[in-house]
């Protein structure tokens, strides 16, 4: 690999990565920043005297500057040290270990779900004639499109409710596994997999489409090429590059939507823990929670620039 061509497939992509992670660092303090009130008022209950307050709030450290909490709390996660609780003073790390098993678990059974019936819909759709493709990219969209709080509600009324075949909430049995009472994760991981899957095939039914209408896949066809020869030599070096984009969108999508869908079904991950570290103010968690979802969809799209050069097909054509 020459060096122009290392520059353009790992060290842009990476300066560009490595940038927006910590935008997204910004972004995720400051917005903790905006919450009205702080962890000192919310850990003295608002029956602290006004001078007790002001000592919980120096010893938080919430007396000093933004900027300056922000640059320790940076300095800190670069060293591996995600610091403590603002509200119970425990370890961040060990909060988080608690409950990311469960996540996992749950994340897991959902991508597990999602990505097959992601690849299904998006080669019906862009495989299918022009006019079902129109119905189908509605019906996709569609789907997508529902709130998660709806597709949920609408999941539990359905299967809970009218056929009675599982639980309406999925509580994690104390000290277990999810894994446990695999009933609890059907519905959760329906509510994450189906609008997931149908957002990835929107957009990725768009770039099947482009490559089977090419011309040399058209010509391949006509001279009675199997189909999946077709596929895999002639259509799937177009899509490796637009399908980890999308992949690493849909993983952070359906990591981010967690919080609402654990919320709903009452599910100890670390989507709970979220909204409740939200709901309290504590910032080190909020961070420690929020960062890994943005950095696995950076990840994912940093691994799909390289290999958009490394697998581009007109790339041996071009001059050095």
């Amino acid at each position: 690999m020459t060096t122009q061509v290392f520059g353009s497939a790992v060290l842009v992509p990476a300066a560009r990565t490595a940038l927006m992670l910590l935008l997204v660092s910004v972004a995720v303090f400051g917005a903790t920043e905006l919450l009205p009130s702080d962890a000192a008022q919310t850990r003295s209950g608002g029956r602290a005297t006004a001078a007790a307050e002001a000592e919980l709030r120096g010893r938080l450290g919430l007396d000093r500057p933004a900027w300056e909490r922000y640059a320790r709390w940076l300095a800190r996660a670069a060293r591996g040290d995600a610091g403590e609780s603002l509200l119970t003073d425990r370890p961040v790390a060990r909060m988080v270990a608690e409950r990311l098993p469960a996540t996992l678990t749950l994340a897991g059974c959902a991508l597990a779900v999602a990505v097959p019936l992601t690849v299904a819909l998006a080669w019906a759709v862009g495989t299918a004639p022009a006019r079902r493709r129109g119905s189908l990219t509605m019906l996709v969209t569609a789907l997508a499109a529902v709130p998660q709080v709806v597709f949920a509600a609408g999941l539990v009324a359905l299967f809970a409710g009218v056929l009675a075949w599982l639980p309406p909430v999925s509580l994690v049995p104390a000290g277990g596994s999810p894994l446990d009472r695999p009933e609890i994760l059907v519905l959760p991981t329906l509510a994450l997999a189906i609008p997931a899957a149908a957002f990835g095939a929107g957009v990725l039914g768009g770039a099947v489409a482009d490559a089977v209408r090419r011309p040399h896949v058209a010509s391949a066809v006509a001279r009675g090429v199997p189909g999946i020869r077709v596929a895999v030599r002639h259509v799937l070096p177009y899509l490796v590059a637009p399908a980890v984009r999308v992949f690493a969108v849909v993983t952070g999508g359906l990591l981010a939507a967690t919080t609402v869908v654990e919320t709903l079904f009452g599910y100890s991950g670390l989507g709970e823990l979220l909204v409740s570290s939200i709901a309290n103010r504590d910032v080190p968690v909020v961070q420690a929670v929020a960062m890994p979802v943005a950095a696995t969809v950076l990840a994912g799209l940093f691994v799909a620039d390289v290999l958009a050069v490394l697998t581009d097909p007109h790339r041996a054509e071009r001059p050095a």
